[in-house]
């Protein structure tokens, strides 16, 4: 398991959830209504999660499955130093990845689609619904610049899984956001996730938290305390005057 850190993966429009720019860190290499996800097809509940031998990395409110060829990162809040995100990203595209609560009954994503278009519109891109193999999806394209500074048009597939009293949202970057082959590939991924909802009471679309791993964790609280005595050895040396 790596751990690295990782500049911005995109630019997809965001929701009113949105916080502040993340940066990413790498930890390891049809209606969504009247069919709701956490059936035998995943993405899967938690809590229902069938014996199938496939083994997940504990995000807290998501449960990844590496996948060879990916990189498996996480976008971190530079503010707060809140897990904004997940990020399964390989060679010819990416899937960001983030769960809210929603109702017992209900399509959440449906409720959310005219959220992102709009915030879409406002930062001077587009938002297309079409129709997709997992239900209603929403084509995004915005103007972002390139490695070489350059205006360059970005596209995305955002697709919305409702669950039991969740929503899983997985924004798609690269070739899966294009090309139709690419995206069965990724979404073979997606549906290996597993969402822990919790008992707790949460508010209608906030965001469920994530988590580092405990072994990530430590490694940090090392890091940082070697840091700090290091900091402290400089501090006490004194130029020769």
């Amino acid at each position: 398991m790596r751990f690295r850190r990782k500049s911005d993966v995109d630019d997809a429009p965001e929701t009113s959830e949105t916080g502040a720019e993340n940066e990413a860190e790498t930890v390891a290499d049809g209606d969504p209504a009247a069919e709701p996800a956490g059936g035998e097809g995943g993405p899967f509940d938690a809590d229902d999660l069938p014996d199938d031998g496939v083994p997940r990395i504990d995000l807290g409110a998501l449960l990844v499955a590496p996948a060879e060829g990916r990189d498996l990162r996480v976008q971190v809040d530079e503010k707060t130093g809140t897990v904004r995100s997940v990020v399964l990203a390989g060679k010819d595209g990416a899937v960001e990845l983030r769960a809210y609560a929603a109702p017992r009954n209900g399509d959440l994503w449906g409720e959310v689609r005219p959220q992102i278009a709009a915030d879409a519109a406002r930062r001077g891109g587009t938002a297309t619904e079409n129709d997709g193999p997992f239900g209603t999806e929403l084509f995004c394209e915005m103007q972002v610049k390139n490695a070489e500074g350059k205006v360059a048009t970005q596209p995305s597939r955002v697709i919305g899984f409702n669950g039991p009293r969740w929503l899983l949202r997985a924004t798609f970057l690269g070739r899966p956001a294009v090309d139709a082959e690419a995206l069965d590939e990724w979404c073979s991924t997606v549906t290996r996730v597993a969402v822990r909802r919790g008992a707790q009471a949460m508010p209608v679309g906030e965001q469920l938290p994530l988590t580092l791993p405990a072994e990530i964790q430590r490694v940090q609280a090392e890091q940082a305390g070697q840091a700090a005595a290091a900091g402290d050895d400089r501090s006490g040396v004194q130029a020769d005057g």
